[in-house]
């Protein structure tokens, strides 16, 4: 019976919603499900992991030095658990990305990444080409799977688990090669463009920083995360981490709102997950129509205030 091992992504004082998702994707491979979570002071995240349905176990390795996620660190961690598991997990965030293929590394064993389904033990399906294929992988199954979870196509897994929670001895030291400097966030009271159920997204039609006011202000109306498409990032109109898309973030939303956005590959590949998608373009035949749900072709500047007024 499989034996899996989740790594856990978290603040310093939240759960990532990730972590739910990554209960759901082992949860299809069948067997034991231990939620493993790596900083200093986590008791309150411990007890939130461990009411996540599906999980048996939720181990703690607290120590000052794994307070900041630095992958030297967790990976070391996350391996001298591994052993006893014949899966281990994390998401496809930028943490994930960081700590295990570094692991994957020190384990001997070659990562699959973006886990989006599962078709047995050992065998997943993956999305390549910017999405445009899906391939099948098979891991041979006397090596232990080590892989992260595309977060966009997998739902959250319940609340009302009782996990028993551990605390382990920790294996790695502080180390003077990687140092972490800090962390810098924009700092917004809207809904986290990953785990919103409604985003709004403008493209480079909206023609400068000010326009794009428009976005934020429908978006709070609806109480909705904000994106971008790359060219609006590249004008200047945004910061950059709010680009949706395959060098952004990919994202699985209810309702999606395209604003002027042409609907580029790259941006596609970001949303296809989302549950509907309505795109708003002046040009009839822009390709972001071909994946909409609905489409209205017309004057943003113009259409817009009408939606806003409508949602009153």
């Amino acid at each position: 019976m499989s034996r899996i091992l989740i790594l856990a992504e978290h603040d310093g004082s939240r759960l990532n919603p990730s972590t739910a998702k990554c209960v759901s994707c082992a949860a299809s491979f069948g067997g034991e499900i231990d939620v493993l979570l790596l900083g200093d002071s986590l008791g309150e995240i411990a007890a939130e992991a461990a009411g996540i349905e599906g999980v048996g176990a939720v181990i703690t390795v607290e120590a000052e030095h794994l307070a900041a996620p630095l992958a030297v660190c967790h990976a070391v961690e996350l391996v001298a658990l591994a052993e006893s598991y014949t899966h281990v997990l994390g998401p496809s965030t930028t943490y994930g990305k960081d700590v295990l293929p570094r692991a994957a590394a020190l384990l001997g064993v070659n990562q699959i990444s973006d886990i989006m389904s599962v078709e047995g033990p050992y065998q997943v399906k993956r999305p390549v080409y910017a999405g445009n294929a899906i391939v099948d992988v098979s891991a041979p199954e006397s090596a232990k799977l080590v892989g992260t979870v595309r977060v966009a196509s997998w739902s959250s897994a319940a609340d009302g688990g009782q996990a028993e929670v551990r605390s382990s001895t920790p294996n790695s030291q502080a180390t003077a090669d990687t140092t972490w400097l800090g962390l810098e966030s924009g700092g917004s009271e809207r809904p986290d463009l990953q785990t919103a159920r409604v985003v709004v997204s403008g493209g480079r039609a909206l023609g400068s920083q000010e326009n794009f006011e428009l976005i934020y202000q429908f978006a709070d109306q609806l109480g909705a995360g904000v994106g971008a498409s790359r060219a609006a990032v590249d004008a200047g109109y945004v910061p950059n981490d709010m680009q949706v898309g395959q060098t952004g973030k990919i994202i699985a939303p209810e309702l999606y709102f395209a604003i002027g956005i042409s609907g580029a590959i790259q941006h596609v590949t970001g949303i296809k997950d989302a549950g509907t998608i309505v795109a708003i373009n002046k040009d009839p035949d822009a390709p972001i129509f071909e994946i909409a749900d609905i489409g209205l072709v017309g004057d943003l500047f113009k259409v817009l205030p009408e939606l806003q007024a409508q949602f009153g």
